[in-house]
């Protein structure tokens, strides 16, 4: 059967393929750095044969005067996607990281597929692979899928042609990774497509006769009490954090730290591994505050973060199907403990919310809008964060990728409107890896933040083993009692 030449991009995909601007681009970008050189024609044939097992991403993103689609590029070239480059001079952590920056801060070609493999071959740990992927083409718990797609669990393997059919069903069926990273909590499933729906529903009919929507009103009540809640927030203040931003971004990565350690210290605490790790990112923002010079007390701040609303049966397809909350992230906390309690307080809280599947209705809703629409509506939204942050559990055991094995991965997120930073956090083989991805104007040395998330780590670590498991969280003035003694050493 012959395939289409053409298929409509999905509501929700058109929302992030019109939220590209200059100032943010809409690219989710990786680096996984491999243990032993590999050859680039297999590397090349590696991505051939599996990256592309998703027509998807032979397909170009197309805007007309009628609507968006997915059609065949006819003149589909790899060489313009898959690439081998080298860095200057010393070819270590800094000038990869000079690399990887400039390609996140340079956009990709429109008249192509939206996607690009940058194989640098020198870099002193080991070759690594740059990613760039439009999030127009997919979210990021749905990239990972694909990411593990060009991986195998022995070098052998690796190597190998698949069946791009073959691997699907292996994939679904047998894969207790993919399902541990694709499934959300199942209770409710039902309720956020049903919900979700109906909210894509509602904004339509509002665009085509506000009177119409009255007809809705009972039935989405709660997620129309979601919205005004979120359209009451208030704006995140300047700081050094939010305000003006430019087109020059900077990223960095930070040492890992264990993750058998950070789960035992949210074991200890109550809380969960994400609470922790959320955590001890605001105490690296914190310190970074402090270094330059800034009193963190005067500072508030929220940071969007993800929520996974895909069901466990749609693993295997590609698109964006996740929602938006927004979390406030203690920055102003100086206490170390009571900074994982304020976040697990906060956190619990929104789990009981509905901005997530409020936050996806919204972003159909605005897909179906004119385009002129939408840059105000995620303008409005866009100034009440200073940061985008994401969590991902990643494969727990290693991966081998053309022969290679992967010894560290780290991906930054795209940020929207006037969010001028990206928070990126993801666990692979037992370690934890963190990034951050900043705008020039605002924090033009995003290294001087990452390099306080393993010191953040270990200060709370040793806390934690001052005070020995908690059957519930310390009050304000034991916390504080407990923090001065380990600064009094």
């Amino acid at each position: 059967m012959t395939e289409p030449r053409r298929e409509p991009i999905s509501k929700v995909d058109i929302a992030w393929l019109r939220m590209e601007q200059p100032t943010n681009l809409m690219m989710i970008t990786g680096v996984m750095v491999l243990d032993q050189a590999i050859s680039f024609d297999v590397f090349r044939e590696v991505l051939l044969n599996r990256f592309l097992a998703f027509r998807r991403f032979r397909q170009k993103a197309v805007e007309g005067a009628r609507g968006c689609w997915w059609e065949n590029d006819e003149l589909f070239e790899p060489t313009a996607h898959i690439q081998r480059v080298a860095l200057p001079g010393d070819a270590g952590k800094a000038e990869l990281e000079k690399m990887v920056s400039q390609l996140a801060s340079t956009p990709l070609d429109k008249t192509k597929p939206l996607w690009q493999f940058h194989l640098v071959e020198n870099y002193t740990e080991g070759p690594a692979v740059i990613t760039r992927i439009h999030h127009c083409y997919a979210d990021g718990i749905a990239l990972v899928q694909v990411l593990l797609s060009l991986t195998e669990a022995d070098a052998e393997a690796s190597l190998r042609q698949v069946s791009p059919d073959r691997w699907k069903q292996k994939r679904a069926a047998e894969s207790t990774i993919f399902r541990r990273l694709m499934a959300p909590a199942r209770e409710g499933i039902d309720a956020v497509q049903h919900y979700s729906n109906l909210l894509v529903e509602e904004a339509a009919a509002m665009l085509r006769d506000p009177h119409a929507a009255g007809e809705y009103a009972g039935q989405a009540a709660d997620l129309l009490a979601e919205l005004v809640n979120v359209l009451l927030l208030s704006d995140d203040p300047p700081s050094r954090f939010k305000g003006e931003i430019g087109v020059r971004k900077n990223v960095a990565w930070a040492e890992p730290i264990d993750l058998e350690e950070v789960k035992a210290v949210g074991k200890a605490l109550g809380c969960t591994v994400n609470d922790v790790l959320i955590a001890v990112m605001t105490g690296a923002l914190h310190r970074y505050l402090i270094e330059q010079g800034e009193d963190p007390s005067e500072v508030s701040m929220r940071a969007t973060v993800p929520v996974n609303l895909r069901p466990l049966e749609h693993a295997r397809e590609l698109g964006n199907h996740f929602g938006l909350v927004f979390l406030e992230l203690p920055v102003a906390e100086h206490n170390p403990l009571a900074r994982v309690y304020e976040v697990a307080t906060n956190m619990r809280e929104l789990k009981h919310s509905q901005q997530a599947v409020m936050s996806l209705g919204l972003l159909g809703a605005l897909g179906m809008a004119p385009a002129a629409l939408q840059k105000p509506a995620l303008e409005l939204f866009s100034r009440k964060a200073s940061t985008v942050l994401t969590n991902v559990p990643g494969p727990q055991s290693p991966l081998y990728m053309a022969g290679a094995k992967i010894r560290e991965m780290m991906f930054w997120v795209p940020q929207t409107g006037s969010v001028g930073m990206g928070i990126s956090i993801i666990s692979y083989n037992g370690q934890v890896f963190s990034g951050l991805i900043t705008d020039h104007r605002r924090v033009p040395d995003p290294h001087s933040v990452v390099v306080n998330f393993k010191r953040e780590f270990e200060n709370l670590l040793h806390l934690t083993m001052l005070i020995g498991p908690q059957d519930e969280p310390l009050q304000p003035e034991a916390a504080d009692l407990v923090h001065g003694w380990i600064e009094d050493g």
